[in-house]
């Protein structure tokens, strides 16, 4: 009897978990070390920034350090998901897309991990030019290019598993949303109210993250038993 062969690489289900867990713990751990304090955005004025950051260095150097920790599970995620797709029957531009798109949201939060740590150095904060200029490129980082990384992720993945029906159509439908939010998420650039895109692509991502583990699994899992019974 032919043994059919099995996908050797890292539980997608596990490495989402813990890239959300490890999200939670740069979430969570800026909220308590600020003692309350409302947070301050890069769009507010220079010197309520450096009061802010001078008043928690601990919250901005702890909760940047996990948003740093972060970028190796999402990357590793990414890397995984493609090789299983690939493993699965895949030929086509949508696994390098999602491959590019995944490599690129992990680097954005590796960026904008180690700019939101360098703002708890009391010497840059002296400085109110260079404390906005980081804390932009923290937000940009972070959240800009981090969405349209995230945003190719989910168009790549989505664009394949609908023609390979790899997945159901409303998980279909709900990375495509993401595509679109993650690339709409660059007009930041030049609209404020695009802001809107960030959040949504990085929070409604992390349950499609999740649900795409899922689904690949029992995806594969029904491949591997439909093998055996064939070569039966």
């Amino acid at each position: 009897m032919k043994q059919s062969p099995r996908f050797r690489g890292p539980s997608l289900i596990l490495v989402a978990i813990a890239y959300i867990l490890v999200l939670a713990a740069s979430l969570v751990s800026g909220a308590l070390l600020r003692h309350g304090a409302a947070f301050v955005t890069p769009f507010a004025p220079a010197v309520k920034l450096q009061a802010f950051l001078a008043l928690s260095p601990t919250a901005a150097r702890v909760s940047n350090f996990f948003l740093f920790g972060s970028a190796v599970p999402l990357g590793i995620f990414a890397v995984t998901l493609v090789s299983r797709l690939r493993f699965m029957g895949v030929r086509a531009a949508g696994t390098n897309i999602a491959l590019f798109g995944g490599l690129t949201a992990a680097l954005a939060l590796f960026l904008s991990g180690m700019a939101g740590w360098i703002l708890s150095l009391p010497e840059v904060l002296a400085s109110a030019p260079v404390v906005k200029a980081l804390a932009f490129f923290n937000f940009l980082a972070g959240g800009v290019l981090y969405a349209v990384g995230f945003g190719l992720l989910a168009a790549g993945v989505s664009v394949t598993a609908y023609f390979m029906r790899f997945l159901p159509r409303w998980l279909v439908v709900l990375g495509m949303l993401l595509a679109i939010s993650g690339e709409l998420s660059s007009l930041s650039l030049i609209a404020y109210p695009a802001n809107f895109f960030i959040p949504f692509t990085r929070f409604v991502g992390v349950v499609w993250m999740i649900l795409v583990a899922v689904f690949l699994a029992k995806d594969s899992a029904a491949r591997v038993a439909s093998d055996h019974s064939e070569s039966a």
